[in-house]
């Protein structure tokens, strides 16, 4: 239940609106084509208005558009350049998708899109179609769209209501809402002849669909649900514009209903006359509480009331808002300035005349003052409860530590006064008695600061005014003295309690936004769902005193606690129900709330768009709610940020896993062509060498079948290790290691990819051992000279050099060839990555230096690649930090 921020004066520009509509600038506008039903000419209309656009000049493409084999609409598509759609594999059929790609390379201005519900093929960059068009909005591209008001995700459940007929593919009402609606319209009668003619179904399926969906009844109420929802989205963009410009007025387009709610008994009956008000006027309707100071003394029974019948109102479909304000009829007046509403509902108390004239009457002063609203006025009972009417007054009448220390301040200054009256006038005198005036309406109040300037007033007569020590004037000039000090009094009192008042309300907005922020930045850098749930409860608990608990479905299975303010809660049977219904509904439940009441824990929805993350449940020993009402915003506040959150994490780990997903699809593309291709090289030489043993071994032939099958070997064993890589399976076993023999070993089993090269040798024998796994180095270094074989000159040396420096010890593989370009060095180590150097054809499968920096690192090392110093190759360094050199050994050598 949102605290909704009224700005008190209505023409001055909405922040929030000019926000909104800065966000549009360089998106694409949207506009739907709503229909009622299936039939009605939507893609019709909507071609042809592409049509009308193109012959405007206007670059307009079809992306997507479904005829159903009307030939009417074919013959509109045939003027338009058609984005030919992308084929997707599913269970042995191809389907045809939306080219999102070709559409975005192609940036038409105006785009084309059919069945904006449409649910796209698995394996699509988006499971929806609308979130296709987002993209493309996004991206500055225009679009056209159609929708059947089934499709509305808001409406899905009501339609299913009359026409038995549940539809899967939705559109959220965010999408409705962005856009600019034409609705697409037809008579029902008419309608059902196009279906009977056969231009909407087949004849078979027109038969059918005309005893079920398609009935007269079941059109009309479609019809109406698509002219209203039209209607509500054209209000709401009107809304938001005129705020954008700060125009006044009420702009009553459709009718606004706003019911105002108290803490007295019967406001419930309120609302649902406001229900129904709005109902007949096919309306949105508002309950809005306004929270002045009174509401500080509120008893926990007033403060229930006011919860349940705000939770009554959320579930009849109204808004709700609780508004600070210094007065109601001042709050009241924001709110319908804010909404341009034209009707409001309020009640009336049945009050005394002395209270009328004492206090002035809110249904009158707002009938009165606002002259373009229309006022229902229902009566309402008077509270007769004692403990009301008991802490009510003592909140109005203020405390007796109040009168007391006003007492003790008039005292004080009598005293203050009596010691300087010989160099004080009467008139310094009666001003300092100001000083109590002030203080006692500041600290206690409006009718403590009219005490303090009664007393006063006794006072100054009492001893300064002659005759003193009675309380009779002498000096008509000090009657008038006595009066003015008074009535100042009483003027100074009303001023500084009007001032308190709003600096209340001032320090309960800002103790509430500082509240915001400093929940919203304690989670907001969290990246741990335990982590943020868990701070979630313990800030809720913290700040609202209840006992709170998160529940979720990470698995996607049964609701579970995610996070608790204690950990020893446990849901029962009706708990975990109630639980349940919020999570799948979406609406409130449990304690407080008009759905499963029994339960001792109110739960509300956490949700992020249409979807439903989670549900908080929050619960104490209090009457009724949990949470009093003045509580309730901001419940609502922290569990909207709490939702974002989760929404965030959510979205970070579809991205890993969308990722991962991505990694694996690159991964076995590049898997077959490596075996499509580096693969069958030496299968070919294989081959062929075998069928030439037919005729007689020779030690050629011997020769080519062994290196081309240890080649053949290499592959394997590198898409082997990359698996082991990627699936986290490396096992180290580190031990002590001698580099000259790791190299020697290294060089000896590369002799046939290092065939043609001189290979020199350069690592000093007193080199300190190294902390490594053997097999993994011997890996490393084998890839190492492969990629120096394979990409060094012919007739060209390779060199192997081994340097302690400083304390690091460095061992690379040096080739002549064309070397790495510039500034790209560092993308030789990623997967099927090969950066190619010169016009030779080079094989390989990209893998060789991937695994070299993935055993590296999984060993404690660094490795790099660069270029030589005098530019005549590459140079790969194997790079051990100090910690991973054995110091029981020499440690220097020459350089």
């Amino acid at each position: 239940m949102p605290s909704n921020g009224f700005a008190n004066d209505a023409t001055r520009p909405d922040p929030d609106a000019l926000l909104r509509a800065t966000a549009q600038e360089g998106k694409g506008r949207l506009k739907i084509f709503l229909g009622a039903a299936p039939g009605v000419g939507k893609t019709y209309e909507m071609l042809s208005e592409g049509s009308a656009r193109r012959r405007d000049g206007v670059d307009v493409v079809v992306g997507v558009v479904e005829t159903h084999g009307r030939a009417e609409t074919e013959a509109l598509t045939r003027g338009h350049e058609i984005i030919p759609r992308r084929s997707v594999a599913y269970e042995g059929r191809t389907l045809g998708e939306m080219d999102i790609d070709a559409i975005l390379a192609r940036a038409p201005r105006l785009v084309l899109v059919d069945e904006l519900a449409h649910t796209n093929a698995p394996g699509s960059r988006h499971p929806k179609r609308y979130q296709d068009v987002e993209e493309l909005l996004d991206a500055g591209i225009d679009v056209y769209s159609t929708v059947n008001i089934q499709h509305v995700e808001s409406l899905n459940d009501i339609v299913a209501s009359f026409t038995r007929v549940r539809v899967r593919e939705t559109v959220p009402d965010r999408i409705l809402e962005m856009a600019e609606i034409e609705v697409v319209d037809i008579p029902p009668d008419e309608l059902i002849e196009r279906l009977k003619a056969g231009k909407v179904y087949l004849p078979a399926e027109a038969t059918r669909a005309l005893g079920h969906f398609f009935s007269k009844s079941n059109l009309s109420a479609l019809r109406e649900l698509a002219l209203r929802r039209a209607a509500q989205a054209v209000d709401a963009r009107m809304l938001d514009d005129v705020r954008a410009l700060g125009l006044g007025g009420t702009w009553a387009g459709s009718d606004r209903i706003v019911v105002a709610i108290s803490e007295l008994p019967g406001c419930d009956a309120l609302v649902r006359a406001a229900k129904r008000v709005a109902d007949g006027l096919r309306g949105p309707w508002t309950a809005v509480f306004i929270e002045t100071p009174r509401a500080a003394h509120f008893t926990d029974e007033q403060h229930a009331r006011v919860a349940a019948t705000m939770t009554l109102a959320t579930q009849l479909g109204a808004a709700v808002a609780t508004v600070p304000a210094e007065t109601v009829v001042a709050g009241i007046q924001s709110v319908l300035k804010d909404l341009r509403a034209t009707q409001l509902v309020l009640g009336k108390s049945n009050r005394s005349k002395w209270f009328e004239l004492r206090y002035g009457s809110v249904v009158d002063r707002l009938v009165r003052d606002t002259p373009d609203v229309t006022v229902h006025v229902l009566p309402m009972p008077m509270a007769t409860k004692p403990t009301d009417r008991g802490r009510r007054r003592a909140g109005q009448w203020g405390t007796g530590t109040g009168y007391a220390v006003t007492t003790a301040m008039v005292a004080g200054i009598t005293a203050l006064a009596s010691a300087l009256f010989t160099i004080l006038n009467l008139g310094n005198v009666a001003l300092l008695y100001l000083l109590p005036v002030m203080a006692a309406a500041s600290f206690f109040g409006l009718r403590t600061g009219l005490f303090a300037g009664l007393a006063s007033s006794l006072a100054y007569n009492f001893f300064f005014l002659p005759p003193t020590g009675t309380l009779t004037v002498n000096n008509p000039e000090n009657v008038v003295s006595v009066i003015v000090l008074l009535g100042i009094a009483i003027a100074t009192s009303q001023l500084t309690a009007r001032v308190r008042a709003q600096a209340d309300l001032a320090t309960a907005s800002a103790r509430t936004n500082a509240t915001l922020a400093g929940f919203l930045r304690q989670i907001a850098g969290v990246n741990d769902l335990d982590v943020a749930a868990q701070m979630i409860c313990d800030d809720v608990r913290r700040l609202l005193d209840v006992q709170v608990v998160l529940l979720g479905r990470p698995g996607g299975s049964d609701l579970e606690i995610l996070a608790a303010s204690d950990p020893a809660y446990r849901l029962d049977t009706m708990d975990n129900a109630a639980a349940s219904w919020v999570f799948d509904t979406g609406s409130p439940a449990g304690k407080g709330s008009g759905t499963l009441a029994a339960s001792e824990w109110l739960f509300q929805p956490m949700k992020a768009g249409d979807r439903v993350l989670g549900v908080l449940g929050v619960a104490s020993d209090k009457v009724g709610s949990p949470v009093r009402a003045d509580q309730l915003p901001l419940l609502s506040s922290l569990i909207d940020q709490a939702a974002l959150v989760l929404e965030r994490l959510r979205l970070q780990t579809e991205m890993r896993d969308v990722d991962v997903v991505r990694t694996r699809d690159r991964l076995r593309a590049a898997l077959l062509s490596s075996v499509s291709h580096d693969l069958r090289t030496p299968l070919t030489a294989v081959i062929a060498a075998a069928a030439q043993l037919h005729h007689g071994a020779t030690p050629e032939l011997i020769g080519t079948i062994e290196s081309e099958a240890q080649r053949l070997n290499r592959f394997v064993s590198n898409l082997l290790d990359m698996a082991r890589v990627e699936a986290g399976a490396l096992k180290l076993k580190i031990e002590a290691t001698d580099l000259s023999d790791a190299v020697t070993s290294a060089a000896h089993d590369a002799r046939r990819a290092l065939e043609g090269h001189d290979v020199r040798l350069d690592v000093p024998p007193d080199l300190p051992l190294v902390l490594a796994d053997p097999q993994l180095l011997h890996h490393c270094l084998l890839n190492l000279l492969d990629n120096a074989g394979r990409y060094g000159e012919p007739g060209t040396e390779v060199v192997i050099e081994g340097r302690n420096h400083f304390g690091e010890l460095r061992l690379a593989v040096l080739d002549h060839g064309p070397g790495l370009p510039p500034g790209r060095e560092s993308e030789v180590f990623e997967t099927f990555k090969r950066l190619e150097g010169s016009d030779r054809a080079i094989g390989g499968t990209g893998l060789g230096l991937a695994i070299v920096k993935a055993f590296a690192e999984a060993m404690g090392m660094i490795v790099e690649a660069a270029n030589r110093p005098d530019g005549s190759g590459a140079a790969f360094a194997l790079i051990f930090p100090p910690a991973l050199i054995v110091r029981d050994f020499p440690t220097e050598s020459g350089s």
